[in-house]
């Protein structure tokens, strides 16, 4: 047990300082969005780009990892949708966007933080595979069952257009591309040019932690908290379930691999579930609280899962 608190320790520590010092003004608030934009547009791809060029990517590609991970988020879309349709009582679109918030995961703010500090360099690998597939399958998902359920939705055609368009110009998908490219074509940096990539790599754990910290102040519980908080149950406890029961009993893949996909489905909601809720104007407020309520129960839940997982 002392194992896993001085894992978390550091990471919720970090995230504690971020939410204070906005809070109390030792921060600009106005400064979270653009230091999350800074690790999410330039210190993680180049995090992306350094890890994979230097590894050996094919063995990222974990099928028996990947797989499991995705079907239990798309099953955990699929709950959250029902039980928003008719617990709740919520119109269609709302419940999409509900079913949505228990289903994106806080992989870069939280994920790679978490993975990194909980099993090293080893996890990265298959943390990047998962994390570069990440918004290009469940965006596109999100945003193709939205527009099929609301009544104003556009065709399926250009649904997949502006998924498409937001896929390509994620900086994420550039870093993982440019990656595999030097994987494949055994690309050597020279030390100036490895140096400026390691330095900003390592600026990823302090920079998103510091940054999801302080995003929270943004968040206020509202009416809609018992909504929030089933999607947050969903997105903490039964999307890690399903991959743990999917990679272990049925596929067999040995645990010390599938603890990286496992512990990453464990993982909170990400921002993009408000983003997308915004997007289309539909249960905002669910998001917004599914950030707040998730982030918090996380730190219990990731403590739970690091001891199931034989930390």
């Amino acid at each position: 047990m002392l194992e896993i608190l001085s894992v978390i320790a550091p990471i919720f520590a970090l995230m504690a300082l971020g939410f204070l010092a906005v809070r109390f003004r030792l921060y600009p608030a106005e400064g979270v969005k653009s230091l999350i934009a800074f690790v999410n547009n330039f210190a993680t791809p180049c995090l992306l780009f350094y890890s994979i060029s230097t590894s050996d990517f094919r063995s990222a590609f974990h099928i028996g990892i990947i797989g499991p991970f995705y079907l239990g988020a798309l099953i955990c879309f699929a709950v959250g949708i029902v039980i928003a349709r008719k617990g709740f009582g919520n119109r269609p679109g709302e419940s999409v966007s509900v079913g949505f918030a228990g289903t994106f995961t806080n992989t870069v703010l939280v994920g790679l933080p978490i993975l990194s500090r909980a099993y090293g360099e080893a996890a990265l690998p298959v943390t990047l595979s998962i994390i570069g597939l990440h918004g290009a399958i469940l965006l596109t998902v999100g945003m193709v069952t939205m527009e099929l359920v609301r009544r104003d939705g556009q065709s399926l055609g250009r649904t997949l257009f502006v998924a498409l368009r937001r896929v390509v110009s994620n900086p994420l998908i550039w870093g993982i591309a440019a990656g595999i490219v030097g994987s494949l074509v055994n690309l050597q940096l020279i030390e100036p040019a490895e140096a400026f990539f390691s330095m900003m790599a390592q600026a990823v754990v302090p920079a998103a932690l510091f940054g999801i910290g302080g995003a929270l102040n943004e968040f206020k519980l509202s009416e809609n908290w018992r909504q929030a908080l089933v999607a947050s149950l969903i997105k903490l406890i039964l999307h890690p379930l399903l991959a743990y029961v999917l990679m272990i009993p049925v596929l067999g893949v040995p645990m010390e691999i599938a603890r990286y996909g496992i512990l990453l489905a464990a993982m909170p909601a990400g921002v993009n579930i408000y983003v997308f809720a915004t997007y289309y104007d539909r249960a905002t407020n669910v998001a917004a609280n599914t950030i707040l309520i998730a982030t918090i129960l996380s730190a219990l839940t990731i403590s739970a899962w690091l001891y199931i997982l034989s930390f």
